[in-house]
C-alpha cells in the first residue's frame, strides 16, 4: 500500500469543513526535516565512535549479526507501517517513524567512513538544492504529473533489479548508468510526490487522527526521496577516503 492508496482512505471520509493544504504540506516538510536530523547526527555519532562502528562491523569490515538486521530492518519497517497504518494510533507511527530514522542513520554510517566530509557536505547541499527546486515545481506546476509518476515508479523498479544483477556482474558501466537514472528518478519522483501530497492535503480536515498519520507518512516518502536522491548524487560528487 502507498501513500496515494493510504490518502484516498481518509479524503473524503470526514467533510472537508477546514482545507488544510498548506499547513499538511508544512507539517509533513517538518517531520521530513526532523527525520533527516536524526539520521544525520545518528550515522556521524557511530562513524566518529570504533566501539559504536564495530557493532555494525567486522575488523575485517564485514556485516556483524546487528549490522545486518540494521541494514533490512529499515525496509521491513517501511512495509509494516504501510500495512499495519490504518490500525495504527498517530503516536505509535510517529514513534516508529523516529526509530526508522535512527536505523537509516545506523546504516548509513558508512557514508561518513567512506567518503570525505567535505564531499559529503557538497552533495549533501547539491541534494538539498535538487530536492528543493523539484518540490516548488511540483507544487507550483499546474500539470497533472500523475502518468509520470508512474513511469518513474516503472523506473525505480527496474534500476533496483538491475541493482540486483550489478551485485554479481561488477560492471562500472552499469553501475555508473544504474546511478544516472537513479539521480533521474527520485528527482522526478520528489516532484510528483509533493504533487500528491498537495491533492491529499486538499481533503484532509485540521487536528483529525487520520491528518496527523497521514502527515508521517507522507513525510516518509519524502525523506525515502531525499535520502535516495542523496546517495545516488554521491556515486558521482563523493570523493572517497
Amino acid at each position: 500500500m502507498n501513500i496515494n492508496q493510504i490518502g484516498n482512505n481518509f479524503v473524503g471520509t470526514r467533510p472537508a469543513t477546514v482545507p488544510v493544504a498548506k499547513t499538511y504540506l508544512a507539517g509533513v516538510f517538518g517531520w521530513m526535516f526532523l527525520a533527516l536530523g536524526i539520521t544525520a547526527i545518528t550515522s556521524w555519532l557511530f562513524a566518529s565512535s570504533p566501539q559504536l562502528i564495530a557493532m555494525l562491523y567486522s575488523a575485517k569490515g564485514s556485516l556483524t549479526i546487528l549490522g545486518w538486521v540494521v541494514l533490512l530492518a529499515p525496509l521491513g519497517f517501511v512495509i509494516w507501517m504501510s500495512a499495519r497504518f490504518n490500525r495504527m494510533s498517530a503516536s505509535t507511527l510517529a514513534l516508529l517513524y523516529v526509530v526508522y530514522a535512527i536505523l537509516m542513520g545506523m546504516s548509513l554510517s558508512f557514508v561518513f567512513l567512506a567518503f570525505t566530509g567535505a564531499s559529503i557536505a557538497t552533495t549533501f547541499m547539491i541534494t538539498a538544492g535538487m530536492f528543493g527546486f523539484m518540490a516548488v515545481l511540483g507544487y507550483t506546476t499546474k500539470t497533472d504529473l500523475t502518468k509520470f509518476g508512474s513511469i518513474m515508479f516503472m523506473g525505480l523498479i527496474g534500476i533496483i533489479i538491475a541493482m540486483v544483477v550489478n551485485m554479481f556482474m561488477h560492471s562500472s558501466g552499469m553501475d555508473y548508468i544504474i546511478s544516472f537514472l537513479g539521480v533521474l528518478i527520485f528527482t522526478g519522483l520528489t516532484a510528483y510526490d509533493v504533487q500528491k501530497l498537495k491533492r491529499i492535503g486538499a481533503g484532509m480536515v485540521e487536528g483529525a487522527e487520520g491528518t496527523r498519520k497521514m502527515t508521517i507518512m507522507g513525510a516518509l516518502s519524502l525523506y525515502l526521496d531525499f535520502i535516495n536522491l542523496f546517495l545516488f548524487l554521491l556515486r558521482f560528487f563523493g570523493n572517497r577516503r
